[in-house]
């Protein structure tokens, strides 16, 4: 009794200490976040498993160029043994012409056991299918890749949006912590006479506006955060800390030497090369399909007969083979193949145009990309200054109030288009990251 004490501080410093593991957050950083999400992310989890898929499919392929080898054993009972006629005078010359008598030729038991082996010789269709299968691997493995291109696109925005979510929040939870306290001083000047009532009713009302969106930026930033680990495959009840800030990333835009990166060849276009290599080989397999069939066969065979079931088993067994090959000629199939053959050349057409539109689309993305870029570098510009101008307002605004020389009405103005221009350098910051990342993915250098 006395080790039950010691048993239960155990358990609850076990299950205690496990909690708290579960509990503490986890630092991810945006490299991190990427490498985790290729990791986990649900559909890159299902783009390696189709490669897996793949994988089997060429293992298929080349089996059935491989020996088929078969095994049957049968046993049956004639509940009714068939009976055939016979002219009577076979086994009685006495007998009148035209006199039947039934025969039974069938036993009343039968048991064999056969076994047969096949070899393909020739089939023009299995080479072509194994090199599809492979084709097809080949395809599954450039899906992969473009499903973890669009992961890492989505891992991306989604950090980025986390991290200027939060700082909104930060901003409007400062911004409120400056009313606050203008607040508490403009009552405290209404006590002693020297404000209105109308200068504290004032500067309530923004109090409450602020609060209202403090509730609303909070909000936004849970349902970013939940994003986030939704596209990193990350559990959602999994507390995770995001290292980097959205300040300290600013100067990993490097625009200059973006702006003017060529790029290289877009997986999308190994993608439709791919294809076309696949109908091709259907194309050729239709074709091919013209062509005779060899196939070699051996059969080995053992049956025994009986009167009873027990006897069937022990009497004599007899044996037999057959060793054959098959040559399969199609003559005529009512123009099915021809069908299909030209529905391959349209299919290899629509390829075609399919690469030449997207040529031309990734042009015009790559353009737009950049432009986009620019622009968002240009606002940045702009709302950096604004912020700068807006801080030095409100700085004024406040001191000439301190000082008896200014209204609360200018600081709460003032403490307004501050807290506008703060977003609004946030807002233009998170534009020109989602643009550098557009821009990565036309160029394809995104990683």
């Amino acid at each position: 009794m006395k080790f039950k004490p010691v048993i239960l501080f155990v358990f609850v410093w076990v299950v205690g200490s496990s909690t708290l593991v579960h509990a503490q957050q986890v630092p991810f950083t945006l490299e991190e976040s990427v490498a985790y999400a290729l990791e986990n992310n649900v559909e890159a989890r299902n783009a390696r498993l189709e490669i897996e898929a793949a994988r089997g499919l060429v293992g298929e392929r080349t089996a059935e160029g491989l020996p088929q080898i078969n095994a049957n054993l049968n046993a049956t009972k004639n509940l009714v043994v068939p009976v055939t006629p016979f002219p009577a005078i076979i086994f009685d010359p006495e007998a009148p012409e035209g006199e039947f008598i039934g025969v039974q030729f069938s036993p009343e038991y039968t048991a064999g056991l056969t076994a047969t082996v096949s070899q393909m010789i020739f089939n023009g269709s299995y080479f072509i299918g194994l090199k599809a299968a492979k084709t097809y691997r080949q395809l599954a493995e450039v899906d992969r890749k473009y499903t973890e291109l669009e992961v890492i696109e989505n891992v991306k925005k989604a950090y980025y949006s986390v991290l200027v979510s939060r700082e909104r929040e930060a901003l409007v939870r400062a911004n409120l912590s400056r009313i606050d306290t203008l607040l508490k001083e403009t009552e405290i000047l209404y006590e002693e006479g020297f404000a209105e009532k109308i200068d504290v009713t004032r500067i309530r009302v923004q109090h409450n506006n602020i609060q209202t969106e403090l509730d609303k930026a909070e909000t936004a930033s849970r349902i970013s955060l939940r994003l986030l680990k939704f596209q990193m495959g990350l559990p959602q009840d999994q507390e995770i800390n995001l290292v980097d800030t959205i300040l300290a990333m600013e100067a990993l835009l490097d625009a200059e030497r973006l702006l003017l990166e060529e790029g290289e060849r877009r997986i999308e276009i190994d993608q439709i090369n791919t294809n076309y290599e696949l109908a091709t080989l259907d194309l050729k397999n239709n074709q091919i399909q013209y062509m005779p069939r060899l196939d070699a066969n051996f059969t080995y065979q053992r049956n025994s007969f009986g009167g009873n079931f027990p006897g069937l088993w022990s009497g004599e067994w007899f044996t037999g083979s057959v060793l054959g090959v098959t040559l399969q000629i199609p003559i005529f199939d009512g123009f099915t193949k021809k069908y299909k053959i030209q529905q391959n050349r349209v299919q290899l057409r629509q390829l075609e145009v399919q690469k030449e539109s997207l040529l031309q689309n990734i042009v015009v993305e790559k353009y737009q990309a950049r432009q986009n870029l620019v622009n968002s570098l240009k606002s940045l510009e702009v709302q950096r200054e604004n912020r700068d101008l807006a801080l030095e307002v409100y700085d004024m605004a406040k001191i000439k109030y301190q000082e008896g020389v200014g209204s609360n009405l200018e600081v709460v103005e003032a403490d307004s288009a501050l807290k506008e221009a703060e977003t609004n350098y946030f807002s233009a910051l998170y534009d020109a990251f989602i643009a550098k990342v557009d821009l990565e993915k036309a160029l394809g250098i995104l990683n």
